[in-house]
């Protein structure tokens, strides 16, 4: 998805893709299409209504034609200001719901795209696509789809009333036609690139805005502000330049459109007010022709503009399709197999090998083999980039093996539907990730049909009610964007919670520790080992003085098992767990 090579929208074809959301409120649309037709009729009749009023009322001298002519308009009015509500908000309706199930679909759809999708599209292009896209969208078939519809019925029914009224005049306006639709043509091919670079260009605008807040810290510690508003700044005016470009040609349009409609009415009025004088028609009649000349005109330059919209969001439709097109690399099985009630939790890695799809030259892991037994703690360690956090990923299936297989009591991860193998684990990341919402949301996070009881017991044993008396509001406490009002201990604490909460067969530890200061470390450390009983644990650490007692430890360097065994036989048999060993020790004596 990336802005500088997608194609342009080379017509409005794409559009026919949104209709199947509309099918769910035919009801709502045939009834819209009556209240439009019914509008068009009343706005026609004006026509009719004004030609009376002249001939009948002004010309005849005849005070009571002059007032049936004025009631009749004025009924008139009434009539086209009920269907014009009725017409307004039924279409505005369905735009608005078409455009919050479209943007469901696509949230939920993306949301269950394999990781590795979004190494290649940025999630703040993707949340401009659901959001920017999703409102061009709701504002085409909310507003601009029913003006171009109530304008082609206008200038479809004024052209009939233009016949009716005076064939000679109706053929001078017929002839300026073409002279009309040549610049609409010219123009609109122009602004109909212009539009979907405007969205691109306003894409990258949003997706800047939102890396840059996400990541504010790291911001204003290096204190990059000053550089982030010069990009920014480059970046908001490479999109104001294509704007204001895609303006000028609207507006060349629209200036155009208008004064060939002037010059081709002021024409007509002067060939017909020769006609008056002559006697060969009546003034209403050309009072009834200049207002469905009007109208014509009216028409073709409003179906002008709205087709500006109509392209952008032809534009906004592709980029919106092509989220809902991707496929995810990760799906369930077609037949998923169930390991029942009474799962163990051993863990087994044959002959696996994997490289990320954005590095496929570079295996991470590479003929890796490992046997992890039934509630045992397993403990990784080794140089950063062997391959640790990889081996979590692939366990938790967020990419699948190049070669080799999984396995979780005999059976290959890839035969088990995505909800059971993630309902086995309970995952704590190095740097822990919380969501805006409460507290007591953030820990139940891990289990949402947890009691409160259970959150409060889980919160316990993770020691997360060591600073609760410090949150204003106790458990309902805002924690703020990504929880950006809690320290990262805190944040650790309350990731662990969740965890608790879950009560899994299978535990994952990134560094669960590493954001905690010594007394935090004491005391989430006592609550790990209380959560790790009869538990299968793999933990990964660069602490060796957290991982000592585990069952086994083993080195993992360049994506292969180097050695294993418990602290002692590695210090007397592995030259790399030794090193290791020697360089931290020291370096906590000094």
């Amino acid at each position: 998805m990336q802005n500088t090579n997608r194609p342009k929208s080379k017509n409005l074809n794409s559009l026919n893709q949104t209709f199947r959301y509309l099918k769910p409120y035919k009801f709502q649309i045939v009834l819209s299409a009556i209240a439009l037709l019914f509008t068009a009729g009343v706005t026609l009749s004006l026509g009719q209504g004004l030609k009376h009023l002249v001939d009948a009322g002004f010309s005849a001298r005849s005070s009571q034609e002059l007032g049936y002519s004025l009631i009749g308009i004025i009924i008139i009015g009434i009539l086209l200001a009920g269907g014009t509500y009725l017409r307004h908000y039924l279409v505005s309706w369905i735009g608005e719901r078409v455009s919050s199930d479209l943007r469901f679909d696509v949230f939920a759809h993306i949301i269950e795209m394999h990781p590795s999708f979004f190494e290649i599209n940025s999630p703040g292009e993707i949340q401009s696509r659901i959001v920017t896209d999703t409102t061009l969208l709701q504002s085409v078939i909310g507003s601009s789809a029913s003006i171009a519809l109530r304008n082609l019925l206008m200038f479809v029914g004024g052209i009939i009333f233009l016949f009716i009224t005076n064939v000679k005049l109706t053929a001078i306006v017929l002839i300026s036609v073409p002279f009309i639709v040549f610049p609409i043509l010219f123009y609109g091919r122009k602004v109909r690139n212009l539009s979907r670079d405007t969205q691109d260009k306003i894409a990258n605008v949003g997706a800047y805005v939102s890396e840059s807040l996400f990541n504010i810290k790291i911001v204003q510690s290096f204190y990059h502000q000053e550089i982030d508003k010069t990009k920014f700044s480059q970046t908001v005016e490479d999109s104001f330049r294509v704007s204001v470009a895609r303006i000028k040609q609207r507006s060349l349009l629209i200036a155009t459109v208008i004064l060939l409609i002037l010059v081709g009415i002021s024409f007509m009025l002067w060939v017909g007010g020769m006609d008056v004088l002559e006697g060969r028609i009546t003034g209403g009649e050309l009072i009834a022709f200049a207002f469905y000349a009007i109208m014509v005109a009216s028409s073709i330059g409003a179906i002008s503009e709205v087709l500006g919209d109509l392209q952008r969001a032809a534009g906004a439709t592709e980029r919106l399709m092509e989220l809902l097109s991707s496929k995810s690399n990760i799906e369930d099985p077609v037949s998923p197999i169930s390991l029942g009630s009474n799962v163990t939790g051993s863990i087994q890695f044959e002959n696996l090998s994997f490289s990320y799809p954005s590095r496929p030259e570079q295996f991470a892991i590479s003929d890796f083999h490992l046997s992890i037994k039934a509630n045992q703690t397993t403990a990784l360690v080794g140089p950063s980039g062997g391959g640790k956090s990889t081996l979590f990923e692939l366990i938790l299936r967020f990419y699948d093996p190049t070669k080799g297989s999984i396995q979780i009591d005999g059976l290959d991860i890839r035969n088990l539907s995505l909800k059971e193998l993630r309902g086995l684990i309970g995952f704590v990341p190095q740097q822990p990730v919380l969501f805006s919402g409460t507290l007591r949301e953030n820990i139940a996070y891990g289990n949402p049909s947890a009691s409160f009881e259970d959150i409060k017991v889980a919160a316990e044993q993770a020691y997360v009610t060591e600073f609760l008396a410090q949150m204003s509001n106790g458990w309902d406490t805002d924690l703020g964007h990504m929880g950006t009002r809690l320290s990262g201990g805190q944040k650790q604490r309350i990731a662990i919670a969740r965890a608790v909460l879950r009560n899994p067969k299978i535990l994952l530890l990134d560094e669960a520790t590493s954001a905690l200061d010594s007394e935090s470390e004491r005391m989430v450390q006592k609550a790990l080992d209380v959560l790790m009983k009869d538990r299968t644990t793999l933990i990964i650490a660069h602490r060796l003085a957290t991982i000592i007692r585990s069952d086994q430890i083993i080195v993992v360097n360049h994506g292969k098992v180097d050695s294993m065994g418990t602290h002692e036989e590695l210090l007397l048999k592995s030259n790399l767990y030794k090193r290791l060993a020697n360089l931290q020790f020291q370096t906590e004596e000094l």
